[in-house]
Parts: C-alpha cells; sequence; structure tokens
C-alpha cells in the first residue's frame, strides 16, 4: 500500500486542528463529535499544546497526518515532527494572513526542502479576503528565500468546520475530495522499492506511554521493515550504542492505535521494548549503520527556578511535595518536552543563609529554561493537576556572552510582536511598548484597525499580555515570535506598582478589605486564608504596603447612625497562573498547589525583608 505523510502547521487558531477533523471525517475514519484535541488543558484553551498522529484512507492510500500546535511557545513540537514528514499543509486565515507563527513554521519546512501545500482557510468570515492572503502568502515565500520549486505552490481555499474546500474561488463548495486529491497528487510516495530493500532504520520524534508495555516510540520507518520478536541497535548521537528487542509493533488507523505484525518503510508507528529509548535516537538493524540526523530544536528564552513548597500552607493540597519527587517529575517531563532544558545541579533558591522565620529554608531548586511563559505555565498547570506542590521565582530572559567581536558583548533574546489593535488603543498600546524598549517597524491602517509591528527585546514583552487585553478592552491580537539574540537593549521600568503584602495569618475579613481596596488592586476576597508574607494585592505607590486583611471592626455597646453601613467589595483580580507569572516581582515567589495559585514574599517577615535588602545592597 502506497504511504503518504504530511503534517499540518498554521499560525494558532487559523484551523488546523478544524481541518485535520474535517479530513477524518469525510473519510469515515471517525464519528460526529470526535476532536484531535482530546487533552483537558486543549479541551480547556481551545489550542492544540500536543502534536498527535492520525492516519486516513483515500483511493487505497494511506495518508499518516499530523496535527501540530500553533502557538510559539510549543514551536519545538513542531521542529520536530517536519523531519518526519514528506511535505505539510499549510493553513493561513483569510483574514488575518500570515502571522508570525506563521513565518516561523514555513522557515523550518522550506530549510527542510520540503514542498508546501497552501490553505487559505475560514473563506466564510464577512471581512475574508482570500486573494490579500495569497499575495502575502507569496510574498512571505520569496521573502524565506524558498526555491522556485517550492515557489510553485498549490492554492486551496476551504471552510474547515464545514468541512468543504475547492481549488478556485468561483468553484462550487461540496466536500475536502479537492484537497485530497491535491494531498495525493503533489506529496510524494514515503518509500520506495529501494528504500524497502535496505536493513531496518527509524528515528523516534515522540513518546508515548503505556501502562502494561512502558515507553513506546513514535516514529517514521525511514528504511527497510521490521517485525515483532525482531532484535536492534539504539544509537546515541554522542555514538554510545545498545541493544534492545522490539516486543510490539502499533500502526494508526484513524486517531486508534492498531497492533501488527510487521512495519514497512514509510510507514509512521509506534514500537514497544525500549525502556529507555528517547526523542532523536536513531533505532537500527544493524551496529555499523550510520545515524539519523539529529532533531535540532530552537533554544530556551527564558528560565526560572522550582522550588519545593515551604510556606506556612504547604502540604495542605499536594500528594508530592518533596525534593525528591519534584526531580523525578521534571525528569519524566523532559523525555518528551524536547524545548525544555533543566539544571538539576545543586544551588540554593537565593545567595544568602536564609533566616530560620523567613519561609526559605536553603531547599535545593531546579533551574527550569523554557521557550515562554505559555510552555511553563502550561507544565505547573500539568504537575498541579497531577497533584504536585511547589513553588517557583520570576521569570527571567536567558542572556548570552559574544566574544566574536575580541570584548565580551551581552545578547538577549528579541521578538517581533504584531498586534492587531482598533483605532482607539493604538496610542496607549504603542506607548506602553514604547517604555519596553519596543521599537515600532510597520502600521498598517485598515478600515478602524491598525496592524503595528515592533521589534523588542523578550525582557520587555514579559508580562505584557494582561494589560494587553485591558487597554484594548479584549478586541486586540497580539502574537509574537522570537528573532534571535542581539545586544543588551539597557534597563527597563515595567512594573509601576508595589505589593501589598499580609503581616499576619488568619482569614481575611470584608472589614479590612473595604479599608484595603481604596489604596489598590486585591488578588483575595473576604474568607480567603492568608498568612504573613502572602501577597495579597498591589498598590500603586511605593514598592510595599504591609497590611492586616485579617482585622475585624471594633465591637462597643455604643451604637451611632451610618456606622453599620454596608460593606462594598470590588471583585477582586483571581490570580491565574499566567497572570500570576506576569505581575510577580523579584522578591516573590509563585506557590502553586493543586487547588490554590497564591503569590509570597521569598523573606516571609518584614523585619527579613529589610535586612536581605540591606545585604544586596552592601553586595
Amino acid at each position: 500500500m502506497e504511504i503518504r505523510n504530511i503534517a499540518i502547521i498554521a499560525h494558532v487558531d487559523h484551523g488546523k486542528t478544524k481541518l485535520t477533523d474535517a479530513l477524518m471525517k469525510e473519510t469515515g475514519m471517525v464519528k460526529e463529535g470526535f476532536s484531535m484535541d482530546s487533552n483537558a488543558i486543549e479541551l480547556e484553551r481551545g489550542i492544540t499544546i500536543y502534536s498527535k498522529n492520525a492516519s486516513l484512507f483515500y483511493k487505497g492510500v494511506k495518508i499518516n497526518i499530523v496535527d501540530t500546535p500553533g502557538h510559539a511557545d510549543f514551536g519545538s513540537e513542531v521542529e520536530r515532527v517536519l523531519r518526519s514528514i514528506d511535505s505539510v499543509i499549510l493553513v493561513v486565515d483569510a483574514q488575518e494572513g500570515p502571522m508570525p507563527q506563521t513565518r516561523f513554521v514555513l522557515k523550518k519546512s522550506l530549510e527542510l526542502g520540503l514542498r508546501p501545500i497552501v490553505v487559505i482557510n475560514k473563506i466564510d468570515k464577512p471581512a475574508a479576503r482570500p486573494e490579500w492572503t495569497h499575495n502575502e502568502v507569496l510574498a512571505l515565500f520569496m521573502d524565506l528565500g524558498a526555491t522556485n520549486e517550492q515557489l510553485d505552490f498549490t492554492t486551496v481555499y476551504a471552510i474547515a468546520k464545514d468541512g468543504v474546500a475547492k481549488l478556485n474561488l468561483s468553484d462550487e463548495l461540496k466536500n475536502l475530495e479537492p484537497l485530497l486529491n491535491v494531498i495525493l497528487k503533489e506529496v510524494p510516495p514515503a518509500s520506495s522499492e529501494s528504500l524497502a530493500a535496505q536493513p531496518f532504520r527509524m528515528q523516534p520524534f515522540n513518546l508515548g506511554y503505556d501502562n502494561f508495555l512502558g515507553r513506546l516510540a513514535i516514529g517514521r520507518i525511514y528504511e527497510g521493515g521490521i517485525q515483532q520478536g525482531e532484535n536492534v541497535f539504539i544509537k546515541k548521537m554522542n555514538g554510545e550504542t545498545r541493544q534492545s528487542k522490539i516486543t510490539k509493533i502499533f500502526t494508526f488507523e484513524g486517531m486508534e492505535r492498531k497492533e501488527a505484525e510487521r512495519a514497512e518503510s514509510g510507514d509512521i508507528v509506534m514500537i514497544a521494548g525500549i525502556p529507555d529509548v528517547y526523542i532523536g535516537e536513531t533505532i537500527c538493524k544493524n551496529a555499523d549503520q550510520e545515524l539519523l540526523p539529529a532533531i535540532a530544536i530552537d533554544e530556551p528564552t527564558i528560565c526560572l527556578n522550582f522550588l519545593v513548597n515551604n510556606s506556612p500552607f504547604a502540604g495542605r493540597e499536594g500528594k508530592f511535595v518533596t525534593t525528591r519527587q519534584l526531580k523525578e517529575r521534571l525528569e519524566r517531563e523532559l523525555e518528551v518536552n524536547v524545548g525544555l532544558r533543566i539544571d538539576f545541579s545543586p544551588s540554593t533558591s537565593s545567595g544568602q543563609v536564609p533566616s530560620l522565620n523567613s519561609g526559605q529554608s536553603g531547599t535545593d531548586s531546579y533551574k527550569v529554561y523554557g521557550r515562554g511563559e505559555l510552555h511553563i505555565a502550561i507544565l505547573l498547570e500539568n504537575m498541579r493537576r497531577e497533584g504536585y506542590e511547589m513553588q517557583v521565582s520570576q521569570p527571567q530572559v536567558i542572556f548570552k556572552e559574544d566574544t566574536s567581536t575580541g570584548s565580551v558583548q551581552i545578547l538577549e533574546p528579541f521578538e517581533e510582536i504584531i498586534v492587531d489593535v482598533p483605532d482607539e488603543a493604538v496610542g496607549g498600546v504603542i506607548d506602553k511598548l514604547s517604555k519596553r524598549k519596543g521599537i515600532m517597524t510597520h502600521m498598517y491602517p485598515e478600515h478602524g484597525h491598525n496592524r503595528i509591528i515592533f521589534d523588542m527585546p523578550t525582557r520587555g514583552f514579559l508580562g505584557y499580555r494582561g494589560e494587553f487585553i485591558i487597554d484594548t478592552r479584549g478586541e486586540g491580537i497580539l502574537s509574537s515570535r522570537v528573532t534571535g539574540f542581539r545586544p543588551y537593549a539597557g534597563a527597563i521600568q515595567k512594573r509601576n506598582v508595589g505589593s501589598m503584602s499580609s503581616m499576619a495569618s488568619g482569614k481575611a475579613l470584608g472589614f479590612s478589605l473595604a479599608n484595603l481596596q481604596d489604596r489598590g488592586t486585591l488578588y483575595i476576597g473576604p474568607g480567603t486564608e492568608v498568612y504573613e508574607g502572602m501577597v495579597i494585592g498591589n498598590v500603586s505607590k511605593g514598592d510595599e504596603m504591609v497590611v492586616n486583611p485579617t482585622k475585624g471592626k471594633e465591637l462597643t455597646n455604643m451604637r451611632a447612625s451610618g456606622s453599620d453601613d454596608a460593606i462594598m467589595l470590588t471583585p477582586p483580580l483571581l490570580l491565574t497562573l499566567e497572570r500570576a507569572l506576569e505581575i510577580m516581582n523579584e522578591d516573590e515567589y509563585l506557590e502553586v498547589t493543586p487547588k490554590s495559585v497564591r503569590l509570597r514574599k521569598q523573606y516571609l517577615t518584614e523585619n527579613d525583608r529589610v535586612r536581605a535588602k540591606r545585604t544586596a545592597g552592601k553586595n
């Protein structure tokens, strides 16, 4: 049977998963109501986080499809998949046109020599402009240095949610057969007689897990075939070789995995029997076969410390609370999350010896390097749902030293920011981003909206997403992509509010919060348990204000008119993981438990914080 291998790539929310779902339904591989986004967090957020494999059969040909994430923070999921397929379907929104992640995934595809098929989706939008989008995509291809063969791409116009597509705008919309026919015509067969005759060789691009079979390797067979029970060699990039035995082979039919006795070259399969297999290793028949090229992944851009939760409320909600359990969980994450880097070398969370009553215990911390705030937030969300308790420090950008010029130069990551905002919000957005060292490079006004492109340090962009939503009243679209490392841009003043921290432990009372809400924004409501050093809100003046949210009203025998007026409380700004990572300060930790997200000071008592500042000032 002939096999075609394709991946569906696009910017976030341009319709990749909807198109994959529609293709599966068109060919009868799944039932009505099915969705490729099956993970609980994916369903809640409406985005794809993990790449997934599926297959369909059309005109006697098996088409393996890999659905990939669209958010820039999960770009590593896309990078490792592109090596294992023969073509990509680039989905572009007919109204928005190419966006930052469109550029990122297309650049990776063109560098690998792939010939993309362009699908201009959502042509039923009232503001859709498919001809303009097609021209913009062509300009993007040329800008990225596409070859003449790659520039001669086929364009399909589609409405993925309705499961219809056409080759020309004047054609009638019926079903997705035009797209399926283009796939058969444009995508080369995954194997040939010469490849099938070679000894077995494959490379995993993803990992799975089964309670009975253990770790599973998902990858493409580049050469030869494999039989259940055969012995294989596993080769690392450093030349180390080990031997193992294949116990099970699974192929994909729809979203289901189907056990097979044998698999041939060109197919994407799942194999069991190698308990220590990793992404990017070469699995082969003979020990003297060449390694397959390594899967290259772009570097992380931010880092933060993961620590054991040692707050006064530690251990109340979590099942896994020790250093050893935290380390084991992070080691497991490294096996499947190739965009993550973790430094497990012992280091204390502070450069000073912690005070006995400061809430710090000198606990070892693990430095975690990620691709962005959302990348880290999804890891934290998964861990808290599994029952882990931890605390993390403020995300910081990763600096590099460049000595190529003869002198040491500090480099930091920069990003291209694209915002689509209504006319009335343009001034505020430009003002905020300019203060964060953003430089406006382009501005395209059109029908009451403006597309503005900025170039700015990642350091300045961290923590801005929440402000952007408020400044544009939810009507703006913000997206970004990392463009590389450049010289340090200088100091950036981002935070213009201070912290409101508690001086007492107990339950917050409405009487006290009513007086405090005039001084800033509260993060908690009445009845919330607090402890000394916990951050309960922000203040508009100063770096910190220490308050007592547990103070109640003095009760006396005297009554006076007007003294018992009803308390009017403003709804608090409840903390989510992303919001807390954005607003936290350098001297704070984010406490993450299965049921709660809290901000706290690193040193819990006010005296310890003053002492720490003095010591830092002397150093």
